[in-house]
């Protein structure tokens, strides 16, 4: 039987239980602030704006594996395809400053675009503002293997022999093939004949059997085929030889005095809405940078064709300038519009 003391010392008791769980409440929070900071933290979105499984989405995904490793914050990659890039860098640019949204950005989405499209209500090189790059590709010239071309300055000699007789195969009008191409022709002086593709895969089937006489293509989709002896590697379109290919010239070194200093790449970075704070932009730019200079995410810019291009926000602010300015003038010469 409970006795009147005994039930007033345990509702007593209760009392100042119920009165300190707040402060245990807290102090518990504080033993345990991984847990915490898990509930509460806020999660970064790399926008991708094209289709999972290109080089764009291999970056984009290792490069977030590689912050959330080092930094314990949960960046997510999200892919927006459509309209040559077009819908994913638009919804960076119109993102709130405070979303945290970035997107993985590159040389067609952010300067080659902004020239080919003439109804966009946006440019992306002035309406994002450059956090940090992290790397190039170049594309590989190839031809069919049947080809009697075995050299750049071959393949020169019979496009103003042939005087656009020739036909060459890209992904798509406005892409980096296709312009590349046409920048390759205009310092030529040469015509060739555009055989535009919906994809990569279908324009250098038609190289490899024959119907087409040469591409600037992507490199790991040609190398596949070049290993696998259906098309011959003439050049890589890089300022130098690169790693994955030593024992393949550049387009420079071809000898032909008109393509002295001949260079086409892509450049990959990551940008962010306008309004977001320098003290942010410095921060996240400083984490990618330590990210893309460990050999992990190094060598799977290696296998995707691409080498390291390290550079903060005002480097990739003139790279991007730079860019610009070398793409319009192409799709101004070409003609290409979309």
């Amino acid at each position: 039987m409970t006795t009147p003391t005994s039930r007033t010392v345990s509702r007593s008791a209760r009392r100042r239980l119920l009165a300190a769980a707040p402060a245990l409440g807290l102090a518990a929070a504080a033993a345990a602030p991984n847990a915490w900071a898990q509930g509460r933290k806020r999660v970064t979105r790399i926008i991708v704006p094209f289709a999972p499984g290109g080089g764009n989405d291999v970056f984009a995904r290792q490069l977030a594996f590689s912050l959330n490793a080092m930094t314990q914050k949960d960046v997510i990659v999200e892919n927006k395809p459509g309209a040559g890039g077009n819908l994913g860098t638009e919804l960076v640019v119109r993102a709130a400053a405070d979303s945290n949204t970035f997107l993985l950005g590159h040389t067609g989405t952010i300067a080659i675009n902004p020239a080919l499209y003439k109804n966009l209500s946006f440019n992306a090189s002035t309406d994002l503002q450059p956090v940090a790059m992290f790397a190039s590709s170049a594309l590989l010239l190839v031809v069919p293997a049947a080809s009697p071309v075995k050299s750049v300055a071959q393949l020169a000699d019979a496009l103003k022999a042939k005087n656009a007789d020739l036909t060459y195969a890209s992904s798509g009008a406005g892409t980096g093939g296709h312009l590349t191409a046409e920048m390759f022709l205009h310092a030529l002086g040469a015509r060739a004949v555009h055989a535009p593709y919906k994809g990569t895969a279908p324009a250098l089937a038609d190289v490899a059997g024959g119907q087409v006489d040469f591409s600037f293509s992507v490199i790991p989709a040609a190398m596949a085929l070049v290993k696998a002896g259906k098309l011959r590697a003439l050049a890589v379109t890089s300022a130098k030889r690169l790693a994955l290919l030593p024992d393949v010239p550049t387009v420079a070194e071809s000898g032909v005095s008109a393509l002295a200093g001949f260079e086409s790449t892509l450049t990959y970075g990551i940008l962010a809405p306008k309004g977001v704070p320098q003290a942010d932009v410095a921060q996240l730019g400083a984490e990618i940078l330590k990210a893309a200079s460990t050999p992990e995410f190094q060598s799977k810019l290696g296998i995707e064709g691409a080498e390291p291009l390290l550079g903060g926000a005002a480097d990739y602010a003139r790279k991007v300038q730079e860019e610009s300015r070398k793409w319009s003038e192409v799709v101004k010469f070409s003609g290409a519009s979309v």
